[in-house]
């Protein structure tokens, strides 16, 4: 881990697409992803995000690419959206020489400031792979609160990695903003 940078917040534009896709990935796969805290290497293989797919949040008309830079460096990332009254927030990567310094929870208040203040949401949510207990935990120690509600992996498409287990679901995590 290395000293962070101070983070200047701004969202993102087409031109970013390429950047954030290699954030993603070197975050959460390979390699490289062993390297901070956040991998998914021992649950999924194959890619995590492609451009076509983060060009299409982009495109989302509710919904923000957030980045977080330092030096003029892409250091973390996250998409949060309006849904309702709730804000959903997603694809959320930090570079993995960065973790553990405080720029993920800085990351993550200023997404929930966003949609409280700017959308007026209510509460946050997300979905975390529940063999994930060292993340749940984290977004815990951040007011998160587990749900009992579950989605299924979206087993057979790719675009989401190749899971390397059979029993791979999301819980639906939940703050109350308000």
């Amino acid at each position: 881990m290395s000293e962070p940078a101070i983070p200047r917040f701004r969202a993102a534009a087409m031109a970013d697409v390429p950047a954030i896709v290699a954030l993603v990935e070197s975050a959460y796969r390979g390699d490289s992803g062993r390297r901070g805290w956040t991998t998914e290497s021992d649950l999924l293989d194959g890619q995590r995000t492609d451009a076509a797919g983060v060009a299409a949040l982009l495109d989302q008309p509710h919904g923000l690419l957030l980045l977080a830079e330092g030096n003029g460096v892409l250091l973390a990332s996250c998409h949060i959206e309006r849904q309702g009254d709730s804000g959903y927030f997603g694809m959320f990567a930090v570079d993995p020489l960065q973790q553990g310094g405080g720029l993920g929870k800085a990351v993550l208040a200023e997404a929930e400031r966003i949609a409280r203040e700017t959308w007026q949401c209510r509460a946050m949510h997300m979905t975390v792979i529940v063999q994930r207990a060292e993340l749940i935990a984290f977004y815990e120690r951040r007011g998160y609160r587990r749900t009992g509600e579950f989605q299924p992996f979206p087993y057979g498409d790719e675009r989401f990695g190749i899971p390397r287990r059979d029993d791979l679901r999301f819980e639906v995590l939940r703050k109350e903003l308000a």
